[in-house]
Parts: C-alpha cells; structure tokens; sequence
C-alpha cells in the first residue's frame, strides 16, 4: 500500500474516533440529524465500487493459476470472439460474490465500467451469453472443471507445513436448496415439502473447502451416490500428502458395503451415525448374552 494512501486511512480512522468520542458530543436541545439540503456531484477522476474486493480476487486467481488450469482443462468453445472459457466460468463465480442472485444480474456488472476495470475487462458476457455457455456443460464437462480446481487445490496445499497433512477430516451430508422456478430440470418435492434440488456436498473440514459437489432432485435420498463421491475425493486427498482421512456422516451415510473396503484401505477410518433398528438390537442383545456367559 503506497503511504499516501495509508496516511488517508489513518486520518480518516482518528477523524471517525473523535466523531464516535461520547466525551466530544452536540448539545442535546435538538435531534442528531440536522442535515437539509444534500449535493450531488459527479466526479471527474474519482470513481467508486459496491465491491471492492473484487480486483483482490481476481488477482488471487491469477497468482495460483486458476485462470491457466481452467482453460486448459475447460474445451467447450470452438472460437474465443472474445471470451474464453475462463472468463465464463469466473463470471459466474464472481457474480455472487457481488451480491448477484441470478443471470440478469450480470448485466449490472456489464453496466459498471469501474468493475469491468477492476478485473481488466473491456466487457463481460450478458446474461444470454453467459446462458449458452451454461448449456454446453454436461457431466463430462463439469468433471473437467472440477480437475481444473483440484490441480490448483495441490498446488497450494504444497505449501502448507507438514503437520497439515496429519489428518484429512472429510464431512459429507445432503443440502436441501429451495428454488422458485417451475420449469427447472431435475427439480422435485423434497421429504418436507420443499421444491429444489437435494444437492450433496462433501467438504473439508480442516480447512472448509468443498470436494465435491452433485446436484440431485430434491427427491432423493442423501446417501445416494456418496459412495462414489468419496472415493473421488479420497483420491485427491492422498494425492494431496494427507497420511490418513477420517470420514464423517450421519446414520444416511453408514453404507455397510462400503465400509470394510474403506477400513481395509489403512489409511482410512470413518464416523458414522447408525440406525438404531431391529437388527442391530437383536445383535446387541445377543453379544451382551455372550458376554455374560462368558463370565
């Protein structure tokens, strides 16, 4: 930061501690707000941003190779005129993170040249754009994406200190996300009457980063495919450095098939809820009978 700037800031911050100062007060013989006409200008050179950060992102994306890994991983375009695949994907990452809720929302960041600044950009696509190339991605294509994100993941958790890789926590469970559309693909009635998606997330929790992410009818029971999802991610966690994975669910995710594979692996040990059923009574009811007779 240039001591220009630093200097403005500490100004400013002495400036808001007097104001806040409850020993340097207005009297009390009249309201606290007393403003009555209000000026607004345009300025000529400075020029402000809702999102600030958003220049500090995309820089971050740039330093660890984000942007390199996904175009290189990513072929959904046959021409760039101009936007590559890239640009599609960090605009609809950096959408949200601008407060955006949908699509049409990028066209207020379309409108805003000192965003499109921010980032570099003479424009970014509109949302009927940014709509196709949503299109073009099947399974294939977000497993691809996915790589692209995991290539970058190892790279940065090659730099973390050897105690990192103790230990890899994985959590696993079922996401119930409401959506107001009523032709949305793949959307259905949830247990509980919700209308969405019943998406399933798998995370780490060392450090929160999402592993894995399918999205699935609201429909659907949250085991289904997690199976598969954590040998994925098991994958990438021992590829990554990481000495042993505990796995972590509630009872939906207690899938007995898989269980001894996982145990049998060494270097993989799990925590799951389970059902407390007939069967397993019968068993426990059975060993406490065994257990007593052999003393």
């Amino acid at each position: 930061m240039k001591t220009k700037i630093r200097q403005q800031l500490a100004n400013r911050k002495r400036r808001l501690a007097r104001r806040l100062d409850k020993n340097n007060g207005p009297s009390c013989h009249r309201p606290v707000f007393t403003a009555g006409d209000v000026r607004y200008e345009v300025a000529e050179r400075t020029r402000g941003i809702s999102s600030g950060g958003i220049g500090a992102l995309h820089a971050l994306a740039v330093k660890v190779g984000l942007v390199e890994a996904i175009d290189r991983h990513l072929h959904l375009l046959k021409f760039h005129l101009p936007y590559h695949e890239s640009d599609h994907v960090l605009t609809f990452a950096y959408n949200p993170l601008c407060d955006g809720t949908c699509l049409q929302d990028l066209e207020l960041r379309r409108q805003d040249e000192v965003f499109l600044d921010a980032l570099g950009a003479r424009r970014i696509p509109d949302p009927t754009t940014a709509g196709d190339f949503c299109r073009r991605f099947d399974e294939a294509a977000i497993r691809q994406l996915q790589a692209a994100v995991h290539e970058v993941r190892l790279g940065i958790w090659a730099q973390q200190p050897a105690s990192f890789f103790d230990q890899a926590i994985l959590d696993m469970d079922g996401t119930l996300v409401e959506t107001t559309g009523q032709c949305k693909a793949g959307m259905d009635i949830a247990y509980d009457g919700t209308w969405g998606y019943h998406a399933l997330v798998l995370s780490l929790a060392n450090t929160g980063e999402v592993l894995g992410l399918v999205n699935r009818p609201g429909n659907r029971p949250s085991h289904e495919g997690a199976a598969t999802e954590v040998d994925r991610a098991l994958a990438i966690l021992l590829r990554g450095g990481f000495r042993q994975v505990l796995l972590r669910g509630d009872t939906d995710f207690t899938q007995t098939k898989h269980l001894d594979r996982w145990d049998q692996a060494g270097d993989v040990g799990f925590v799951f809820g389970f059902d407390n059923n007939e069967a397993l009574k019968a068993n426990r009811f059975l060993a406490s009978a065994s257990l007593a007779a052999a003393v």
